[in-house]
């Protein structure tokens, strides 16, 4: 496995360890061949989630952007480290500031 697939499933862990310690039930997309990598389910509810990491202080996503796959909402979560995970709708450019620390994402849903 080369460093950045390695790197990418240690991050798409961590998030899945987070929601699962938070009720949540995650399956992960084997291969991220398709849009989300993970898909979480709680109480009726279904999030559809793209993980990244980077430790830049911009990160450029030019892959899915739209706020929902079929009709579930879609998420991006990015890691910029040092605890600092990040959840928000798709967008082109993402800084560090820009949407909300996953765990207060998971505070309010």
């Amino acid at each position: 496995m080369t460093y950045t697939k390695r790197k990418g499933y240690m991050v798409e862990r961590k998030v899945r360890k987070i929601l699962e310690a938070r009720g949540w039930r995650v399956v992960r997309a084997g291969g991220s061949l398709g849009e989300a990598d993970l898909v979480c389910l709680k109480k009726g509810n279904c999030i559809l989630l793209q993980i990244k990491s980077t430790y830049k202080k911009t990160f450029y996503y030019y892959e899915y952007s739209s706020p929902s796959l079929e009709r579930f909402p879609f998420y991006i979560v990015v890691d910029f480290g040092y605890g600092k995970i990040r959840i928000l709708k798709p967008k082109k450019i993402i800084k560090p500031t820009d949407g909300v620390l996953l765990q207060d994402f998971l505070n309010r849903i």
